[in-house]
């Protein structure tokens, strides 16, 4: 595997420098130097030298299928409540999905549904639940540069300001089925009581 690490760092710093050369590089601050192309490709020098950890091995079923079942996890847990059927002496049961039935439709073309219940003893089911929960302090969906999440309200500010852009305009939320924007007619804080909104005439 020594080929792709290097290859993809020749490629990654080639589009680099060329975006820098194109005059799509900004540089503001304690990097305002780098704006020049010597500086530039000296401070790149480093970068070409050290090791590049790339570990990638051929999927079993094609990339379509590990983009398939990583696109099941960007925002969910394993599983979600609507598919736990039932949790009684028996165990814990709950609806799956088997993949092997290629048709999509509730009901395969060989007749298999692909809709299939599961029933499994509480220490088996926490067992196979487990391995997808993350350790502490890893996030499912992590944004970096501007929306990085400990300076995803500072960041943005800080860019409008550099670039004068005027402050964006609070967002209007238009019902798509009449058109009109959404009126707030009461916010209630965490912790508050609902009470029941006065009805028209009263």
């Amino acid at each position: 595997m020594r080929v792709l690490p290097r290859l993809f760092r020749r490629r990654f710093l080639e589009e680099l420098l060329q975006a820098h050369q194109d005059g799509c590089s900004k540089f503001f601050g304690e990097h305002v130097a780098l704006a020049d192309a010597k500086a530039f490709k000296d401070w790149l020098a480093p970068i070409r030298k050290c090791e590049w950890v790339v570990y990638a091995k051929r999927p079993f079923a094609g990339p379509e299928a590990v983009l398939a079942y990583l696109s099941r996890y960007t925002h969910q847990v394993a599983i979600s409540n609507s598919r736990l059927l039932a949790m009684d002496a028996r165990g814990i049961t709950f609806r799956w999905m088997d993949y092997r039935v290629k048709d999509g439709a509730a009901v395969g073309a060989s007749g298999q549904a692909r809709h299939k219940a599961m029933t499994l003893a509480p220490e088996e089911f926490m067992r196979r639940f487990l391995p997808h929960v993350l350790p502490g302090g890893f996030h499912r969906i992590r944004h970096y540069g501007l929306l990085a999440n400990g300076s995803r309200k500072a960041n943005p500010a800080l860019a409008r300001e550099l670039l004068s852009a005027p402050k964006p305009e609070p967002p209007t939320f238009v019902c798509r089925h009449c058109g009109r924007a959404l009126l707030i007619v009461q916010t209630f804080t965490r912790g508050q009581s609902i009470r029941a909104l006065p009805q028209p005439g009263q």
